[in-house]
């Protein structure tokens, strides 16, 4: 009983004591007219004649640095005075050319002479031509004709450049919470044609 007594004798605050508690001073302001010359390079407070000489000529020199650097344009790996390259891209549409409008595989497709494209795969030899009768649309030299649902008499002819197999494609099934997962792969036979005519 007396070890807690004498504490709370020594602590102001366990005994009851009122006392307000100072509250900290803060930071004395120091003026640099007060200080002498010494105290002000002591402190730093002030630049002296020679650091803001120095400062000034810094900065005249970034600005004529400035001054003789060409503007960058773009990106800035560019300078100004340098004739900025025509855009890889012609002024107006593409013209279109003599085209026509093939189904093959239960697709479509726009083809040109001198076009190549794959499609899924026909039977024939590399190196052998092959007729497309499946003509929808051809077009590019005056009204366009419209089959319905093909056009008669128009044929596309077509060499077979190769026959291979495309990408594989992953097909995944699952059903949540019944444990069922199922992968499997696959592989589209192609074939790549070259189209040599547009016989209208």
């Amino acid at each position: 009983m007396s070890d807690s007594t004498n504490e709370n004798a020594q602590n102001p605050i366990l005994a009851g004591s009122e006392e307000p508690i100072a509250p900290e001073a803060e930071p004395a302001t120091i003026s640099a007219e007060t200080l002498t010359d010494d105290e002000v390079a002591a402190t730093g407070a002030v630049e002296s004649p020679e650091e803001v000489a120095a400062t000034t000529d810094d900065a005249e020199r970034m600005v004529a640095t400035a001054a003789a650097t060409p503007v960058m344009a773009g990106r800035g790996k560019r300078s100004a005075d340098r004739p900025r390259r025509a855009p890889n891209r012609p002024d107006g549409p593409k013209p279109i050319g003599h085209f026509a409008v093939i189904e093959t595989g239960g697709k479509q497709y726009r083809v040109s002479v001198g076009d190549k494209i794959a499609v899924e795969r026909l039977e024939g030899d590399e190196g052998s031509e092959i007729s497309l009768n499946r003509v929808l649309m051809i077009g590019g030299d005056g009204a366009p004709r419209i089959g319905a649902p093909m056009l008669d008499g128009v044929a596309v002819t077509a060499t077979i450049e190769n026959q291979y197999r495309g990408e594989k494609i992953i097909i995944f099934k699952m059903k949540p919470k019944k444990r069922y997962r199922r992968r499997t792969g696959h592989r589209q036979n192609l074939t790549r044609l070259s189209i040599t005519a547009i016989n209208a």
